[in-house]
């Protein structure tokens, strides 16, 4: 065997003849692996480290040689904002502290094998919901990603696993009806902030973050430039969620209401509530939502319950059968491409084609007599 690749010797163990394997790394250093039982693997794993050196594959066995803890710190620091918003930063600590790092933070990256990551994804999944078992996975497989980045270890046990959570059935939408947005608002404290949601389709965060200079009377339009998102109780500003600032027409029948809105305050002053602090979404049954459709369901039972958020959804449920194509309902919604909007409401685009089947009908000139086929 050649200097170039190194030197396979013996030496003495408890256990009998053991062999060692001497080369250089490519920085020119010299280092060994122990533990083979013959000479012949020994040879054989010098074979392998000359090819990786060769094209550049080479991993030195002492970068995988740290803590996982100690990577995720700098995984972390590197998604802090503004890399990421809050509402999604804060997710990815949490789901470090309370899943991740009991199990995986003092282990050394080396250590760590695939059916070991299966078995705790599928021990976990037992426990929490679907989305808390992928965020978990997630992290862990990221912290990993950038230690193959950085050639620390060659592949990463926690990427293709081959058995994850099933996705739970999808609940089902829920669209309101122009009377029963009507009757909703009638009966809430706050009317024209659920009607611009239902007619708009903006997120609540981009509604509640509007100021007074986003608001263009003439053109009937909204600039959607914030979105305000409420992370541990402590309202966060930032840009929209797809980072893309967009303009969302509303109704004339709106005007004079957010006309109303607007009086008497300052460009910088908030669209909805006093005007200086943003609205906070409340979940529980006291909210003024939650009481709005209580009061709604009593004068019309046929209205479901329902989060402000599904008023984004009859929005474009709205749109939609008022004859919006996917485009337009693509723009409204700030969807990222036409292809979500499709994903996310393809039972409405159904009823959407039976229209323009009709429509194409009544535009069709008669098509001749059927003739039966020549025999």
């Amino acid at each position: 065997m050649g200097n170039e690749m190194g030197s396979a010797t013996p030496y003495e163990t408890a256990k009998g003849r053991r062999y060692r394997a001497r080369y250089r790394k490519p920085d020119g250093t010299e280092t060994e692996k122990r533990g083979f039982v013959t000479k012949r693997e020994a040879e054989l794993f010098l074979s392998t480290v000359t090819v990786a050196k060769a094209t550049g594959s080479y991993i030195d066995p002492a970068l995988a040689k740290v803590r996982i803890g100690d990577l995720a710190a700098v995984w972390l620091e590197s998604k802090q904002p503004p890399m990421l918003k809050p509402a999604s930063f804060g997710p990815l600590v949490t789901s470090w502290n309370a899943h991740v790092a009991p199990v995986w933070g003092a282990r050394e990256l080396t250590s760590i094998h695939k059916s070991e990551v299966q078995a705790w994804v599928s021990d976990l999944a037992t426990r929490k919901s679907r989305s808390v078992v992928m965020r978990a996975l997630g992290v862990l497989a990221g912290v990993i990603d950038m230690a193959v980045d950085d050639q620390r270890i060659a592949t990463n046990p926690a990427r293709n696993l081959r058995t994850l959570p099933q996705r739970s059935v999808a609940k089902p939408r829920v669209y309101l009806t122009h009377e029963q947005v009507h009757i909703l608002a009638t009966n809430s404290a706050h009317p024209t902030l659920v009607l611009v949601l239902a007619y708009t389709g903006l997120r609540w965060g981009e509604a509640t973050a509007l100021r007074v200079r986003h608001v263009s009377p003439a053109r009937r339009r909204f600039s959607i430039e914030e979105n305000a998102v409420l992370v541990k109780w402590e309202i966060h500003v930032g840009t929209p969620k797809t980072h893309e600032r967009r303009s969302v027409p509303y109704p004339e029948r709106l005007a004079p209401l957010i006309k109303a809105a607007c009086a008497d305050k300052p460009p910088e002053g908030l669209l909805f509530g006093n005007g200086a602090t943003h609205m906070k979404r409340e979940s529980d049954a006291r909210s003024w939502f939650a009481v709005a459709v209580r009061r709604a369901q009593k004068e019309d039972p046929s209205i479901p319950r329902l989060t402000p958020h599904d008023l984004r959804h009859t929005a474009a449920s709205l749109a939609i059968s008022a004859g919006a194509n996917v485009k337009a309902v693509q723009r409204m919604l700030g969807h990222a491409s036409a292809a979500m909007t499709l994903d996310t409401y393809a039972d409405l685009f159904d009823d959407d084609l039976d229209a323009v089947a009709a429509r194409l009908n009544d535009a069709m000139i008669d098509p001749p007599e059927p003739t039966h086929p020549e025999r």
